[in-house]
């Protein structure tokens, strides 16, 4: 604990040692590592409380973004002008929006000299990235003036789709929570945010037209005490759940929206839907059997928890979906497909006959019916799906987005159908995992997935180069399973410094990593942050590689 503060306190001095002498830095201390970094080493651009922000009409929200985090991280309160106003001699930050110089998605400019500092941006996401950016040169203390060094910065991401998912149905989180989660997403670049909603052990969201779901469905009886592989298994005896009303639901959009984050809710069926048989026993397969909320974990040909196809089913699902897509206005809604046990529909007459009814040979064809029925629902409403790389067991429309958990022939499979595909392989991208062998540390579910793992991953696969098919990767995610994450300081002790890694792979072209620079960065300029941020995280990286996989 001690080393970790000292390294803390040492990268806190490296950065503000620089602003207070007026100096450019010496060094890109900018994660994730940007394009091209010129630090011109002209007179510094003096920011005090005199200097104004402007802003360009689409970036409003984003000015009075940025006067906030300002005002959080150096004290300095600056008023927003307008763009034609006359602010004198002062210095000015412009957020300036530009489709010439800034020719591409999610890319900005930032220059700085004289009295002016500069971000450019073509949208509202290139414009937050740039604020990241412009933040990192700042000090992390407060400060009647800031020197801040003459810079020019131009910058854009490798991958279209840079996700971070968190699952609130084994764990449920405050709002607070979820917009510092947000705060985290926004600060490392990533642009969408996966809301894992449902699941066995609960279902976290307000569905009006279903009441149930959040009445009983959110609300297990008891929770599985240590790990799900201990003998002999033991539970708490605590009533425990929660859900998120839709007024938080659109708090929460609003918020990640200024940020330039999208917000994907998953909702998964047609298995790990214990906790909706629950609350609507007829969805099931045994609809006259008595169901609880789960209270463990790994329910797969354990228990039952698949929906069964009747018209009862399918109209709960399209209403549900599209009161969820009203609710959403993410492009892509998530439906989950994955882990459906089939030995329920086996074992039920009633299913067996609508398979032979509607000519499905077998429940994987089962299944894909689902997920096509889902796929027409939300078709009447814009949207497109996103499910779990087991939606590929059937035949399916090449507008679904594959999110493949699996290794890296799940991915090539799947591109080579034409699907877009997003890049999650458990291994090195489950946060969930343990990032070190010490028996001594923090409880996790099972894997090694160590910081050089996560950045030393390249979520495009050789085999897929070789075929040109590499335009099929949309990008990648990191993945946080709350199963043993029971506060938001584990999540938190979980994803940092891994989600930091994961960024840079996602960001930062291969050709200009440096896993050793990427450390150097780490200590100098990030543990600051994380200290700053008041957030717990791994400490140990370092000692922890690949060679002890």
């Amino acid at each position: 604990m001690k080393k970790r503060w000292l390294s803390c306190l040492l990268g806190l001095f490296a950065v503000v040692s620089f602003q207070c002498q007026g100096q450019a830095p010496l060094a890109n201390n900018i994660v994730p590592r940007p394009v091209s970094f010129n630090a011109t080493g002209e007179r510094p651009v003096t920011i005090d409380r005199h200097t104004v922000i402007l802003a360009d009409a689409p970036y409003k929200a984003q000015a009075e973004y940025l006067q906030a985090l300002l005002l959080d991280q150096c004290d300095l309160g600056l008023a927003i002008s307008t763009p034609d106003a006359k602010p004198g001699r002062h210095t000015k930050i412009q957020l300036l929006h530009d489709t010439i110089e800034a020719n591409r998605p999610e890319m900005y400019w930032l220059e700085s000299g004289g009295p002016v500092i500069r971000i450019k941006a073509r949208d509202v996401a290139g414009m937050v990235h740039g604020i990241q950016t412009f933040l990192q040169l700042l000090p992390l203390q407060k400060a009647k003036q800031v020197a801040f060094p003459t810079v020019e910065i131009k910058d854009y991401p490798r991958f279209a789709y840079r996700g971070m998912h968190l699952d609130v149905s084994r764990h449920i989180f405050p709002v607070d929570f979820l917009k510092k989660y947000l705060d985290y997403l926004a600060f490392h670049k990533f642009n969408n945010f996966h809301w894992h909603l449902t699941d066995d052990q609960g279902w976290r969201l307000e569905i009006k037209s279903y009441p149930k779901l959040t009445q009983i469905g959110s609300w297990r009886n008891s929770t599985l005490i240590g790990h799900f592989k201990d003998v002999p298994v033991r539970y708490d005896s605590t009533r425990y759940g929660g859900f998120y009303t839709q007024d938080q639901v659109r708090e929460i959009i609003a918020y990640a929206a200024v940020r330039g984050i999208n917000v994907i809710p998953e909702i998964d069926i047609p298995g790990h839907s214990r906790a909706i048989i629950a609350a609507y026993p007829e969805f099931s397969t045994k609809p006259d059997s008595a169901w609880q909320v789960a209270n463990t974990w790994g329910m797969y040909n354990r228990q039952n928890n698949v929906l069964a196809p009747n018209p009862e089913t399918f109209k709960f699902l399209e209403t549900m979906f599209q009161e969820v897509a009203d609710l959403f206005p993410s492009p892509y809604i998530h439906i989950g497909g994955d882990e459906c046990s089939k030995i329920w529909w086996k074992a039920s007459s009633s299913t067996q006959a609508f398979m032979k009814a509607n000519g499905l040979k077998d429940e994987k064809e089962l299944q894909t019916y689902f997920i096509k029925q889902v796929s027409g629902y939300l078709a009447k409403k814009n949207k497109k799906v996103v499910g779990w790389h087991e939606i590929l067991e059937g035949e399916l429309d090449t507008t679904a987005v594959v999110m493949n958990w699996g290794g890296a022939a799940e991915g090539i499979a799947a591109a080579k159908r034409h699907h877009p595909v997003i890049m999650t392989p458990g291994n090195p991208l489950y946060f969930d995992n343990y990032q070190s062998k010490n028996p001594q540390d923090s409880l996790a579910i099972h894997g090694y997935n160590p910081l050089e793992a996560v950045y030393q991953y390249n979520p495009v696969p050789a085999e897929l180069q070789q075929l040109r098919l590499q335009k099929y990767i949309l990008g990648a995610q990191g993945n946080v399973w709350t199963e043993y994450m029971g506060s938001p300081a584990k999540v938190e002790y979980m994803v940092f410094p891994r989600m930091t890694a994961l960024s840079e792979v996602l960001w930062t072209d291969p050709k200009q990593k440096d896993f050793a620079d990427f450390k150097r960065r780490l200590k100098t300029a990030i543990l600051p942050r994380y200290a700053f941020w008041g957030s717990a995280y791994f400490g140990d990286f370092e000692r922890w590689t690949l060679a002890d996989k």
